[in-house]
């Protein structure tokens, strides 16, 4: 049987079990069904010893049994907050749940950093590994420039080491693909030295430390300032970011490839996996723009399907894998016609291939001139609608765009107010009507004819 490592050997896998446990997951250890019970408790323990300080447990009443192992009399009375740890069996007499949830608690406001950077830090390695990675840096630390064969002999004459030359050589050149070591051709002769410029440029300007604790904070891959503040002792005590997605580190490796396709301006495969139903499929298709929803923060790769002639819009959380594929000539000619269909968006969706746009008009009963705030919602966040008087107290929005779906919950926020609702989309007339009713049934309120 293998012993429990904290340690992981890929990223991939990392993100896939924070997302299966604290963002799509709060399961019990029945529930549970992607791997096995002895995976769950593994995976478990290796994310609360990353994440101790934001972690949570609920206990429920239907799930995992809290272990066997002693046993506690009958008529023992558990006070609140008791912590029932593994390995115990719970005799009658006493009432206790029977399943833990484990989620993450973390309030951004408070957080100078984000903790979900502990995960990019946590990469298994072999004995030989972690021997190499501190005798090549120290070595070369003074900037000197050496051969494969000359760091080498120096491990072993400095150091004792004894190494291979290609087991060296290899290690130098996966150091030069990091960015921790440069790679140069001197004549016939390929050296490697290390490379502190970005560092004592970093330590000789006062106010780069606050500036990357702000990065850190603010940007996409954050995880970047943060290894950098961390190699100049520097914490982050001025600044706090009040909605932080700390989950958007997680996709940063999946972005960062993106965002080098679309740089290429060359195609990409997908492989994605639905977080709704576990299904796993793909496609190819060419990335030109990344969305994120300034509500609930979800970011989204906007992309054009060559068979199918459309534009589609792909979850970040969902794709697990980007392949890039060929270079595109016509790649600034799609992006052109994404920003003409662009205004047209409400949202991230191209109604499934539809070419055509919806059109919507709303009426509403607006009380002037104390609710002048509604007519200023409408023209604030109504987009590229029109908003137009008809009479006294009565206003009419319109707009057309892609998919009126996307508006429905923009739009019950106006319920009370709203005279009459029509669009070109008869579902999504119907389905605004129905959930009206809905409503009324719920709240036994009686509909105004």
């Amino acid at each position: 049987m293998s012993d429990f490592q904290e340690l992981i050997k890929s990223f991939p896998k990392t993100r896939e079990y924070v997302r299966d446990f604290f963002v799509y997951g709060f399961k019990t250890r029945e529930e549970f069904r992607e791997k096995s019970p002895r995976t769950y408790d593994n995976e478990r323990r290796r994310l609360e010893s990353w994440l101790g300080d934001y972690v949570r447990k609920d206990y429920v009443s239907k799930g995992s049994n809290i272990s066997r192992g002693a046993n506690v009399s009958q008529g023992v009375n558990i006070s609140q907050g008791v912590n029932i740890s593994q390995g115990i069996n719970i005799s009658q007499g006493v009432n206790i749940s029977q399943g833990v949830n484990i989620s993450l608690a973390i309030d951004s406001n408070l957080l100078d950093t984000n903790p979900l950077f502990q995960v990019w830090k946590t990469k298994s390695f072999t004995d030989n590994d972690i021997v190499l990675h501190f005798l090549i840096l120290d070595l070369l630390s003074d900037s000197r420039e050496l051969t494969a064969e000359e760091i080498t002999e120096h491990l072993l004459a400095e150091y004792e080491a004894l190494f291979d030359v290609q087991t060296v050589r290899r290690k130098c050149n996966a150091y030069e693909k990091e960015g921790l070591l440069q790679k140069k051709k001197v004549g016939k002769t390929v050296v490697f030295s290390l490379d502190l410029s970005l560092i004592s440029w970093i330590r000789d300007r006062e106010n780069m430390a606050d500036a990357l604790s702000f990065y850190q904070m603010a940007e996409s891959f954050g995880v970047v300032g943060n290894y950098l503040t961390e190699k100049l002792d520097h914490r982050n005590q001025s600044f706090r970011v009040k909605h932080s997605f700390c989950v958007h580190t997680l996709e940063d490796e999946i972005l960062l490839k993106l965002l080098d396709a679309m740089n290429g301006k060359q195609e990409v495969h997908l492989e994605m996996k639905s977080s709704k139903h576990g299904t796993t499929n793909t496609a190819d298709c060419t990335p030109l723009q990344i969305f994120t929803s300034t509500r609930s923060g979800r970011r989204f790769l906007c992309g054009y399907v060559k068979h199918s002639r459309r534009f589609t819009c792909y979850r970040l959380d969902t794709i697990r894998t980007v392949t890039p594929l060929q270079r595109l000539p016509k790649y600034d000619e799609l992006l052109s016609i994404l920003d003409r269909n662009r205004e047209h968006l409400w949202g991230v969706s191209f109604h499934g291939g539809s070419r055509h746009l919806e059109k919507l008009t709303m009426k509403l009963q607006v009380f002037e001139p104390r609710e002048q705030y509604i007519v200023n919602r409408l023209k604030q966040e109504g987009r590229h609608g029109t908003v137009t008087k008809l009479e006294q107290n009565v206003y009419q929005y319109e707009i057309e765009v892609f998919d009126c779906n996307e508006m429905l919950p923009w739009i019950r926020t106006f319920i009370g107010r709203i005279l009459s609702l029509t669009c070109t989309d008869k579902s999504v007339e119907q389905l605004f009507y129905r959930d009206l009713q809905t409503m009324y049934r719920m709240y036994q309120i009686e509909e105004t004819k």
